[in-house]
Order: C-alpha cells, then sequence, then structure tokens
C-alpha cells in the first residue's frame, strides 16, 4: 500500500516511485525476504518496475502486474500513443475543486460501472471503495496524479525476471492499447493475459480468473 492510503501513515510528501520503490527495498531487507514474487496492481505495477530497475532481481523471482500503468502515459514526439498532458492537469483541478465527487465518478469508470453495475459490482462495493478513497490523504491523492504521468520505458527495459501481466480489455482507466500491450512488448519473459470485459477494477469483478492465473504462475 503506497503512504497516504488505507492504513498507511499520511505524510506530506515522498508521493513519486523513487521513494516507493525505496520503501519496498527497506523492507525487503529488514524481513531479509529472497525469492519473492512482486504483484503490483495499477499504481502498484509501477512501483514494482521501479524496484526491478533500481534494485535488481536479486531478491526477485517473479513479477506481477495487474492493471499496469507503463510503459508511458503522456503523450509526446516519441510517444505518440499517450494521453495528451491536460488530461492529467484537469484531474488534478477536478480533485481540488470537489474530491468527494471526483472520487466517485472515477471508482464509476473504474469498474465500468454502467456496464457491469448490479452484474459484476454493487453499488454497495462502490461506497466502500469510495470510503477508502475518502479517508485518504488529500494531499496524497493529488501528488499521485503525478505519478501516473512517469515515464517507465528505461525501467521496463531492465525488467529481466519471468513477468506475468493481467490486464481488463475494458479497461477505462488504463486501456491496454496505451498500456499493457505495449509493455508486454518490451520484456523479453513476459505473458500477456488479457480479462474479457474487464475494466479496470478486475481484482473485484474477475476475482476467480484472477486468483486462478496468478496460481498457475506462482506454482
Amino acid at each position: 500500500m503506497s503512504p497516504g492510503f488505507g492504513r498507511s501513515s499520511k505524510p506530506g510528501v515522498g508521493y513519486n516511485y523513487d521513494t516507493f520503490a525505496a520503501d519496498l527495498d527497506k523492507l525487503l531487507r529488514k524481513l531479509n525476504l529472497k525469492k519473492v514474487a512482486l504483484v503490483g496492481f495499477s499504481m502498484g505495477s509501477g512501483e514494482v518496475t521501479r524496484y526491478l530497475a533500481k534494485f535488481g532481481s536479486k531478491r526477485v523471482r517473479k513479477a506481477v502486474l495487474i492493471g499496469t500503468l507503463g510503459p508511458f502515459l503522456v503523450k509526446r514526439a516519441d510517444n505518440p500513443e499517450g494521453v495528451e498532458a491536460k488530461v492529467f492537469e484537469d484531474i488534478k483541478a477536478a480533485i481540488r475543486a470537489d474530491r468527494p465527487a471526483f472520487l466517485m465518478e472515477f471508482l464509476r469508470n473504474f469498474y465500468n460501472y454502467d456496464v457491469t453495475g448490479g452484474k459484476l459490482v454493487s453499488e454497495r462495493v462502490l461506497e466502500d471503495n469510495w470510503n477508502v478513497a475518502a479517508g485518504a490523504s488529500a494531499i496524497g491523492t493529488v501528488a499521485c496524479v503525478d505519478c501516473w504521468i512517469e515515464d517507465f520505458r528505461k525501467d521496463v527495459a531492465k525488467n529481466k525476471v519471468p513477468t506475468l501481466i493481467l490486464h481488463g480489455d475494458a479497461d477505462r482507466i488504463l486501456p491496454p492499447d496505451a498500456t499493457s500491450r505495449r509493455q508486454a512488448k518490451m520484456i523479453k519473459n513476459v505473458k500477456l493475459v488479457e480479462l474479457p470485459g474487464g475494466p479496470h477494477g478486475v481484482l473485484w469483478t474477475h476475482a476467480d480468473q484472477i486468483n486462478s492465473e496468478l496460481v498457475r504462475f506462482l506454482a
């Protein structure tokens, strides 16, 4: 869990991937963990990617990226598949203007609720997710938007461990054409599994498929 969210502390600074990766390294060294499998969802996929790039695979045997963020979301001359930078500035402005309203709208797109609502996800799930999000650090919520636009292209190239990428093919938050499909082409030892009809929130809507893929890959 990133700082600022859930039961983690809520610092005023440190919402960047170098800090996240360094924190993970401290944890693995403190517990002297070896041959671990690192599993990251959404923003967490960036943490796994940056960790492997900065600290190597000495302690890591496999990696799993679910709803992956990489390789680079911002549209530039050398990254035409990306999204216009203004989109992210508009998101930060919306959070500052009315964070509770933004979070609920974000969650509706997180789960593709207009399609999956009442079938794969209930309104109560949205409410539960909203409570967690609303209880997060307001500073962290805004600061993390800048994390979404991190350039991971050089980091991805340093990933040498067997890697599983799981991604919903209907993901509206991180569309696969801009993320997972591109990232899979950049990793030598990779398996890409797309979840049909899967939104960004596949950990809830496609939990059984996620679990079976994890068990098979990590065995």
